[in-house]
């Protein structure tokens, strides 16, 4: 039998870095210096902790949240699609397909009696419907859906704990 190396690529990260990453994910615009106030560090050393963190990759990046209630896209609708085809060029090309529809929200390869989750936003059912029929169905190997509505968020990473 054959031995296999399973390589990972975790990042081996102390209780200050993890202090870090909290601070920075409910506060994203703080600076150096209020950045080591928070984790009790000074700042030279927080700001090489930060740059070590970026530029290993666990800080991908640094982004708006926007609130997609307050721009009037306040319909989301949970999608479970079915292809008639999954083999690899099938995955990559549907896979291709929806990064380009800009309503699909998140999209999720699932072990399942489907083959994807997708979480839709648009303005309403009307819109969503549009979406469905227009790009959702169109999409390569797209060989059924299903439809659940959201009828309020209870909980939204993005944006934190909606009650």
């Amino acid at each position: 039998m054959e031995d296999f190396a399973v390589q990972s690529d975790n990042v081996d990260l102390d209780r200050l870095d993890h202090a870090i990453l909290e601070v920075l994910s409910s506060d994203g615009r703080i600076s150096i210096t209020d950045l080591a106030k928070r984790i009790g560090l000074s700042k030279s050393p927080t700001q090489a902790r930060l740059r070590r963190l970026e530029a290993e990759g666990v800080i991908a990046g640094y982004r708006v949240l926007v609130d997609p209630i307050r721009l009037g896209l306040d319909h989301v609708a949970f999608v479970e699609v079915k292809l008639n085809d999954t083999r690899e060029a099938a995955l990559r090309a549907f896979n291709e397909a929806i990064i380009l529809v800009g309503e699909i929200e998140q999209a999720h390869m699932i072990a399942s009696n489907f083959d994807y989750l997708l979480k839709v936003r648009t303005r309403s059912m009307a819109a969503y419907r549009s979406v469905l029929a227009e790009k959702i169905s169109t999409l390569p190997y797209v060989a059924s859906t299903s439809t659940y509505v959201a009828m309020q968020a209870v909980k939204e990473p993005a944006l934190g704990d909606v009650t």
